[in-house]
């Protein structure tokens, strides 16, 4: 019986190749019995991304919770910016938003909203303006955002604002802290402006809006800011 077993063995190998062979060139395309890649199976789509509305406010995005902007108690009219220290539209913004304000009298509500996805030191000089908002005046404050925003094409990194600090620090007569935000304080206060700016839905800086007691208007031409704020009290 010996003598037939390598023969049968040989049989037995050649069938079953030419069964597989047989059955793999006829089984549909993308038999889930099939290894590796196969080029008929269909790709997963990726979700779709939504996109913005161009005749929506916010840059093309619809904001999203507003019940925050309201003018401070016994005012009429206010104006809110949300603005980053290191994005040059703000450095564009700022005086114009300065100047209307002392212009027409109405109170400016700042918040912070450092973009730090794409910007490096905008975080740092945030808690900086707010360490001298809170420790030393807010009128001081307000210079140091302008010294920044006028100075931002010599501030590239974090040291390059570490010495453009201190030397603005020097030149005001005040003494730069060892520790900016020790307890970090101001910090907390920064997160919290970015964090309203997020429940607000803001894609992008500066975001400025003229407010009343019963609506808002974004504005997204600054040269128009004026206007805005005569229809705004004229409406109030």
């Amino acid at each position: 019986m010996k003598k037939y077993l390598i023969p049968a063995t040989v049989i037995l190998a050649v069938a079953a190749f030419a069964g597989y062979f047989y059955w793999s060139s006829n089984r549909p395309a993308g038999d889930a019995a099939s290894v590796g890649s196969d080029e008929s199976a269909p790709a997963f789509a990726q979700p779709s991304q939504p996109q913005p509305n161009p005749n929506a406010p916010n840059m093309g995005f619809p904001f999203l919770d507003t019940s925050m902007l309201k003018p401070p108690a016994g005012s009429k009219v206010a104006i809110f910016v949300f603005e980053d220290l290191e994005c040059p539209a703000c450095a564009h913004a700022f005086p114009v938003v300065r100047t209307a304000v002392e212009h027409y009298k109405i109170p400016l509500v700042r918040h912070d909203f450092p973009l730090t996805e794409i910007h490096i030191w905008s975080f740092d000089a945030a808690v900086t303006a707010r360490y001298l908002q809170d420790h030393v005046s807010p009128k001081l404050a307000d210079t140091f955002r302008g010294d920044v925003f006028a100075h931002q094409n010599t501030i590239s990194n974090k040291d390059d604002l570490d010495a453009f600090t201190r030397a603005w620090f020097q030149s005001h007569g005040q003494t730069m802290p060892f520790v900016m935000d020790a307890g970090g304080a101001c910090s907390s206060e920064v997160k919290a402006d970015r964090a309203l700016g997020d429940r607000l839905g803001i894609h992008s800086t500066p975001c400025i809006l003229v407010v009343t007691q019963s609506k808002y208007v974004q504005v997204t031409d600054v040269t128009q800011l004026g206007q805005l704020i005569q229809n705004a009290l004229t409406e109030a």
